[in-house]
């Protein structure tokens, strides 16, 4: 059983959410010729000043 762990700094939407799913599970399926019911994701939301990049903290975009 394939396992997906999907890390974003900020937030997503129900609609960005099901559609990433919904792609990530297409290329898992095929290429790993894994039933599609056996793909689980978990996408985790992280605030952006809990990853840094270069040892900076990630800055919020602006407008967000």
């Amino acid at each position: 059983m394939p396992y997906v762990n999907i890390r974003v700094a900020g937030t997503l939407s129900k609609e960005q959410k099901a559609k990433i799913c919904q792609g990530v599970t297409e290329v898992i399926a095929e290429a790993a010729n894994k039933p599609k019911d056996s793909i689980l994701i978990f996408i985790d939301e992280l605030p952006h000043e809990s990853i840094a990049r270069g040892g900076e903290l990630l800055q919020k975009p602006a407008g967000k």
